[in-house]
């Protein structure tokens, strides 16, 4: 049995085929239409995957979709009719997990789950990497900065300056960046 909770999107309702392979496979789901309250719906149930099946993902869907993965990233299915490269291009930019265009094979779907998740797990992880050599990166910036500031008001040599951000740092157990954004804003006050 999947405990995973699925949101499915389709655009007719009367549609079973999609909704069936998930009951077979244990899923338990939530089945709608596309709205202009799906970012608020998906808030509120905040399942764990969401599956689309739609003819065409409007511009607006896409749009949602992008300011759910800056809100609450979630994987994200979409099976589509459209094959048109600038809709394929624009659910990437979205960051749809997995884009299947034309059919929904009963036998593939626990499949195409497990990859849509492994992918949006692999693309989490390189987000979170990019961040964190951002702001290191951003550290980096800053203590430099400081060092020059304290080269230039206290006359200090690069290795000094470096040394006392890092004693100052550990004295009042913050981070080397934090010392140096703390320089940096006092040698603003003074300015």
């Amino acid at each position: 049995m999947n405990m995973l909770n699925v949101l499915l999107i389709e655009n007719d309702l009367d549609n079973t085929l999609l909704e069936n392979s998930l009951k077979d496979y244990g899923f338990k789901f939530l089945k709608s239409k596309y709205s202009p309250t799906f970012l608020a719906l998906t808030k509120e149930i905040t399942p764990d995957i969401i599956i689309f099946n739609l003819d065409t993902p409007s511009k607006k869907l896409l749009t949602d979709l992008q300011t759910l993965n800056q809100q609450s990233p979630i994987p994200v299915i979409m099976f589509a009719g459209d094959s048109n490269i600038d809709t394929i291009n624009q659910a990437i930019k979205a960051e749809v997990s997995a884009f299947i265009v034309d059919s929904v094979e009963h036998n593939r779907i626990n499949s195409i789950i497990n990859v849509a998740i492994a992918r949006f797990k692999h693309q989490q992880s390189l987000n979170n990497a990019l961040e964190e050599a951002r702001a290191k990166l951003e550290d980096r910036k800053q203590i430099d900065r400081a060092k020059a500031i304290l080269i230039k008001t206290q006359n200090f040599t690069e290795d000094d300056a470096y040394h006392t951000l890092r004693k100052l740092a550990m004295d009042r157990n913050i981070t080397l960046g934090e010392m140096a954004k703390n320089v940096i804003a006092m040698s603003e006050l003074f300015k």
